[in-house]
């Protein structure tokens, strides 16, 4: 069983800065994309950023510029640092990963955390 955890988020005032992290565990044989997704109510999940397991990168237009994903293959860990925030960017945020785990390649969810951007 694969576990992905997430730490970081929280409020933060329009212009701010937040890093948003998350770490597989379990039995994993190798990860191929991770990324983070971002949710609002009512609204589907979208896509937010991936990063392959050889660094490609891709970017939603809207945060291009001002969100960097990274990765630490070594830690199975993904993270977003996310920089001159607006309060369009308020959502829970998930991270995803898909995991070579058990002869089976699955997608595996974070268990989101909530991003707020106030005054």
């Amino acid at each position: 069983q694969v576990q992905l955890v997430q730490s970081g988020g929280g409020m933060v005032q329009p212009g701010g800065s937040l890093r948003l992290s998350c770490a597989a565990s379990g039995s994993i044989l190798s990860i191929g994309v991770m990324g983070w997704y971002r949710q609002t109510p009512g609204k589907q999940r979208e896509l937010v950023s991936t990063i392959t397991s050889g660094g490609d990168t891709s970017y939603a237009d809207s945060v291009k510029v001002l969100f960097t994903v990274s990765r630490d293959n070594a830690k199975n860990s993904v993270y977003l640092q996310m920089s001159s925030l607006k309060p369009e960017d308020t959502a829970v945020y998930y991270c995803y990963a898909n995991v070579h785990s058990r002869g089976n390649w699955r997608a595996n969810w974070g268990q989101g955390t909530q991003v707020t951007v106030s005054s």
